[in-house]
């Protein structure tokens, strides 16, 4: 996160608040437990077994329990996730000769100066990332026009985004940087509208580990499966979503996905894992709502297994056409 700050105050270029944005939500705040009394050293993408409860009086090497431990025996990581923490008001806003730049999102009370001297004061109410809209009032402004700036962060790519300016005036804003220039005025109100709801997404098919899977986010927020939301008996290896339906709000920052759960496997079975390609029998499933938390609170809730990458209901029944071989 350190370094796409000093990027972006290098380069000015949005896509670096985005990755600080993006690191901050999914990586800094799943880092420690939601008490702060204990810490992941990594964060995975995928735990396959149940872990067990760190001692709370012993120092773990990796915290490789599948919890988040206590403490390390190399503890930088605490440490830096609790200076991150608090330096994160000073992310939130930059200034310069034109005027003053809205990089992340947060209830905040911002005052600067501009380079001609006079002040310009503001004050942003929002629920973000919970929901999409952020209100900035102006409490102070120089009687020239200046430009306030908000990124409009690239997640909003085929969605509708929206700013509004003081005189009730709307607009679309593509991914980026969203611009107003005019004479502000104490009271002025200027609102960003951005549609925060859960959306499938797709990796990189050169990445081999997650190929054919698929993920979901909801504003800036990644999605996970996690077994304490599944029915006793039941993994997370076991369930498959349905990519062709869209994924739901759900209760409590909770997102339902279109998918079934299928039967668990048998650790004991030592049956050969490997058919033909249409001739092996489709397992058992139930159509079911997967329930998804954000993958920061994960391994809250006690040991449990978890995967951010989920299968789908898509998989191949027939075999491809055969192919002839090039010669030359």
């Amino acid at each position: 996160m350190l370094l796409a700050w000093r990027l972006l105050l290098a380069t000015g270029e949005p896509r670096f608040a985005d990755l600080a944005e993006r690191t901050l939500f999914n990586v800094i705040a799943t880092s420690p437990s939601e008490d702060g009394r204990a810490f992941f050293y990594a964060n995975t993408l995928h735990r396959r077994h149940r872990g067990t409860m760190p001692p709370a009086d012993r120092v773990s090497p990796r915290a490789d329990s599948g919890l988040r431990a206590p403490w390390f025996a190399v503890s930088c990581c605490p440490t830096n996730v609790a200076r991150t923490l608090a330096q994160l008001p000073a992310y939130l806003a930059t200034a310069d000769d034109d005027g003053v730049q809205l990089h992340q999102y947060a209830d905040a009370e911002l005052a600067t100066t501009l380079a001609d001297g006079q002040g310009v004061a503001l004050r942003v109410r929002t629920d973000y990332p919970s929901g999409g809209t952020v209100a900035v009032r102006i409490s102070r402004s120089p009687a020239r026009p200046w430009t306030l700036s908000l990124r409009v962060p690239a997640w909003t790519a085929g969605a509708t985004a929206w700013l509004i300016d003081p005189d009730g005036q709307r607009r679309t804003v593509a991914p980026g940087t969203a611009r107003l220039t005019r004479i502000f005025r104490p009271g002025d109100e200027i609102r960003l509208e951005l549609p925060v709801a859960p959306r499938w997404i797709r990796s990189d098919q050169r990445i081999d580990a997650i190929r054919g899977t698929v993920a979901v986010e909801r504003g800036p927020l990644v999605y996970c499966a996690e077994s304490a939301d599944l029915p006793d008996g039941h993994d997370v290896d076991a369930l498959r979503v349905d990519p062709s339906a869209e994924p739901e709000d759900g209760p409590d920052g909770t997102v339902v996905a279109p998918g079934e759960l299928g039967t668990p496997a048998d650790p004991h079975d030592t049956a050969w894992p490997y058919h033909p390609l249409g001739r092996a029998t489709a397992p058992t499933a139930d159509p079911t709502g997967i329930t998804l938390v954000p993958y920061h609170s994960w391994a809250n809730r006690g040991p449990s297994t978890m995967r951010v990458w989920l299968p789908t209901t898509q998989s191949p029944t027939t075999p491809p056409p055969p192919t002839t071989p090039t010669r030359r």
